[in-house]
């Protein structure tokens, strides 16, 4: 009898155990507010955002907030972060400190080759405006939506860099329209004081006509050839790459970052 309830047992603890999920209990969420600058909901949607970006392209995509840096450099602080938090080998961290006013975009593994330094580059730009005004919601659903962006891209071969960048919506209609109708409005003025000046001016049917006799009388004309110069030199190309570096664990990151 207590054979088979000891078995009973077992059997209902192994269905238990496998019909629960399994936990990664080293792992930390994509989304880490320790500096508190999101609400709860900004903080949900953000994070429903950054895990659908990161299992969408395979790869873990991080928000970081902290109060101080506390006098550690930024760069190590987001390198160590990311490896000693059980995150993916493919990823990207965006670590923000407040006090400090200072930002850094830490890459790892396919993280690398997605957002280059030149990519880094194009987030920021995007980003830093909204940082400094605190907008941080919108700077980092930003991140988000550029990195998932880049992700893409280079999984289809076409890595975000120097040769290749990604280039914000152009309004070509709406920029040619303006440009013309300021040209048309140049160009009238433009010729209507040149008109004006002209008024006194009568036509006349030779070239000869319009200089005063006596006033030019040319002797002796002839063409001489002076020198010619040329100047020569080498095109430079960037490939477009990372810059990498390696952490205190030994772990090859790329990355960079600024103050805000």
């Amino acid at each position: 009898m207590q054979k088979r309830l000891l078995g009973l047992l077992c059997t209902f603890f192994l269905i238990f155990s496998c019909s629960m999920p399994v936990l990664a209990w080293n792992d930390m969420p994509l989304l880490v507010d320790d500096a508190d600058l999101l609400t709860d909901s900004e903080e949900s949607e953000l994070l429903s955002r950054l895990e659908a970006v990161s299992e969408s392209g395979q790869i873990d995509i991080v928000v970081v907030t902290i109060d101080s840096l506390s006098g550690e450099d930024a760069q190590d602080y987001a390198d160590d972060f990311y490896d000693d938090n059980g995150y993916a080998k493919d990823g990207v961290l965006l670590l923000i400190s407040i006090s400090d006013s200072e930002w850094y975009l830490s890459t790892k593994g396919f993280g690398i080759t997605a957002v280059t330094d030149a990519g880094r580059e194009y987030i920021a730009e995007q980003i830093l405006e909204e940082l400094g005004d605190g907008a941080f919601f919108n700077a980092f659903m930003t991140y988000a939506d550029l990195c998932d962006e880049f992700v893409q891209q280079a999984r289809n071969g076409e890595n975000n860099d120097v040769g290749n960048p990604l280039k914000a919506p152009f309004p070509l209609v709406r920029n040619l329209l303006i440009s013309f109708g300021i040209g048309l409005v140049a160009a009238l003025l433009m010729t209507g004081r040149m008109k004006g000046e002209l008024k006194s001016i009568n036509m006349q049917e030779k070239a000869a006509d319009y200089v005063k006799k006596g006033s030019l009388k040319v002797t002796q004309s002839k063409e001489l050839f002076l020198y010619t110069q040329t100047n020569r030199q080498e095109k430079t190309t960037s490939s477009g790459a990372s810059d990498t570096h390696t952490s205190s664990s030994g772990q090859t990151h790329g990355g960079g970052g600024g103050k805000f």
